[in-house]
């Protein structure tokens, strides 16, 4: 499982040589113990991982306790897990690191001494539980893990040159031709029904049964819904509803997340720290509406107005489909050949939010009813910022595109903000002097 973090990781460690400790945040099950236990096999002599999920008592006062000095501290530690530690070349981890806020406090001090080098992992680390009564390190680099993307999943199904093909064809918007562009359809369409957590891609690698695959999805969708309610306090029934009503949502026209439908009194204000909670455990995407396109989305953004995507596709299609194992065959045999009737756009978005996010672009759209309805899927700002035409809109099509209504009306109305406009479609590249035709498996090259 080749991911890659491992190369952030790799440049963190040239770049910060012990003088920050890397923290690596994201969902339950998307791969952060793995990744930090294969990165520390490959660059440190030694290494030592503190799971604080399933610490004792003993290991737990340690920290809590610390002395100051530090080489008692070393001292007992390595005693405790028989590991001998070498200076300059040993790593500490500190998994699930929010079970015990003490220790990431520590954090500093440890940096300080410069010994070693140090990773923390893991979720939820900024719900107000999990920071309260301790000081936040300064000396943390924070990188936010995700399931695997499209290049990845090609990576661990063995095909390592389709996304080297699939670049080569965006970087110099040439079509990839019928037979290529069929077989990267499919391969989408696989990691569409898979999604990018990593056991779920495991399973696929090993027997590509798409039942045994989903059968482990669900498995995940019980432990993040038992995590709502050993985590989520006091918010945990509406954080549920929230998560419960993700499909529902999106199979609605506008797919705006709208409270109204959980009871007919809910109010956003009612559900806003369930919402956060959602955020912070990484299980959701949310994409905002901007109420005027231009360089700062975030300031335009209205809080209340959002959609609300699964953080995983593949999670996404166990969630909305029957548990019934005959029912579950036909629907992934179905969405494999693209021959199921139900609204296909829903998961399209979802897929391309989550590889947009996977290339750290954060989530708006647009949508307005003035002069009839407008929506745009997705707004990018561009990566260089010139004096005009700095946003680039996308809409999302299922299937072939052939009418686009609202980016025509989008792009009059904003002609001095909008630079290249996008459609991502199951054809192949084309562009015309309007817009420029992508396939959907190249969303995470925008």
């Amino acid at each position: 499982m080749k991911r890659k973090i491992t190369e952030k990781l790799k440049e963190w460690k040239r770049e910060s040589n012990g003088k920050t400790a890397a923290l690596i945040t994201g969902a339950r099950r998307v791969g952060k113990s793995y990744s930090v236990e294969e990165f520390a096999k490959s660059e440190y002599k030694s290494s030592l991982t503190i799971n604080f999920a399933d610490a004792d008592e003993q290991l737990k006062e340690l920290f809590v306790h610390a002395p100051q000095d530090l080489d008692s501290f070393f001292v007992m530690l390595q005693g405790y897990y028989g590991v001998e530690l070498a200076p300059g070349n040993s790593l500490i981890v500190f998994d699930e690191v929010q079970r015990l806020p003490k220790a990431r406090e520590m954090i500093k001090r440890l940096v300080a001494d410069g010994r070693y080098h140090y990773i923390e992992t893991g979720s939820l680390l900024s719900i107000r539980k999990n920071t309260q009564d301790i000081l936040i390190p300064s000396e943390e680099r924070e990188f936010k893990m995700v399931p695997m993307d499209f290049e990845e999943f090609l990576w661990a199904i063995g095909e390592v040159q389709a996304y080297e093909a699939v670049k080569y064809a965006y970087e110099n918007m040439k079509p990839l031709g019928q037979s290529l562009h069929r077989k990267l359809i499919t391969l989408f369409r696989q990691y569409m029904i898979v999604g990018g957590m990593p056991q779920a891609v495991e399973e696929y690698v090993e027997s590509r049964n798409f039942k045994n695959v989903d059968r482990i999805k669900r498995d995940i969708l019980k432990l993040y819904r038992d995590d709502i309610y050993k985590h989520g306090g006091d918010d945990a029934p509406k954080i549920e509803q929230i998560y419960n009503e993700i499909p529902a949502q999106l199979a609605q026209v506008n797919k705006r997340f709208m409270f109204s439908n959980l009871s007919e009194s809910a109010r956003y204000r009612e559900y806003a720290e369930a919402l956060i909670w959602l955020v912070e455990s990484r299980m959701v995407n949310l994409c905002y509406n901007t109420t005027e396109p231009s360089v700062g989305l975030t300031t335009r953004k209205d809080m209340a107005a959002f959609k609300c995507y699964q953080a995983d596709t593949g999670l996404l299609i166990s969630q909305t489909f029957s548990e019934k194992s005959l029912a579950r065959e036909e629907i992934y045999r179905k969405l494999l050949f693209d021959k199921l009737e139900f609204n296909k756009g829903m998961i399209a978005e979802n897929i391309i939010g989550q590889m947009l996010v996977a290339a750290s672009h954060p989530l708006f759209y647009y949508y307005s009813t003035e002069d009839g309805k407008t929506e745009i899927d997705f707004l990018l700002v561009k990566d260089e910022i010139t004096s005009r035409h700095n946003i680039l809109p996308i809409e999302v099509k299922s299937g072939d595109a052939k009418r686009t209504v609202s980016l025509d009306k989008y792009r009059n109305k904003f002609s001095n903000q909008v630079g290249m406009a996008y459609v991502l479609h199951d054809g192949d590249i084309k562009s015309d002097d309007r817009v420029t035709y992508l396939p959907l498996y190249m969303a995470g090259l925008l």
